[in-house]
C-alpha cells in the first residue's frame, strides 16, 4: 500500500478482503500501519452456516482451493464466533461495520456492494 501511495498520491483507498480475521492479525495491522490508514467500512456479509458451505462448495469445483471442503469450512465456521466476531464487534462500536445479507442472489448482493461503495466512496 505504501508502494502504491509513494507512486501516486490518487491510489489512496483500498479494499482488504477478509482481514483481520483475529486478535492476532489485528494487533499485527495496527503495529505495521501505526494510524497511517484510516479504514473507512468494513463490509460484513451475512450468511446462514449452510448457505455458505454450499456456495464454498460448488466454489470448490472450479477453485482448486483444498480448503472448500465441507470439513474446513466447518471448523472455519466453529472459529468464528472466538475468533472473527470479536473483530467486527469491535469495529461495530466504531459505526464501522455496513452489513449485507449475503443469503440473498449474488447480483443482489452485488447491488448492495455497489450501493455502499458509491456512498462511502
Amino acid at each position: 500500500m505504501d508502494q502504491t501511495m509513494a507512486a501516486n498520491a490518487q491510489k489512496n483507498k483500498f479494499v482488504i478482503d477478509g482481514f483481520p480475521r483475529n486478535q492476532d492479525n489485528l494487533q499485527g495491522w495496527n503495529k505495521t500501519e501505526d494510524g497511517k490508514e484510516d479504514v473507512s467500512f468494513i463490509l460484513f456479509f451475512d450468511c446462514n452456516n449452510e448457505i455458505c458451505i454450499e456456495r464454498c462448495l460448488e466454489r470448490g469445483k472450479s477453485s482448486g482451493r483444498s480448503d472448500d471442503n465441507r470439513e474446513s469450512l466447518e471448523k472455519r465456521i466453529q472459529t468464528y464466533p472466538q475468533s472473527t466476531k470479536p473483530i467486527i464487534d469491535l469495529y461495530e462500536e466504531m459505526g464501522k461495520v455496513k452489513t449485507i445479507d449475503a443469503s440473498k442472489s449474488v447480483d443482489e448482493v452485488l447491488s448492495e456492494v455497489v450501493k455502499i461503495f458509491d456512498k462511502e466512496g
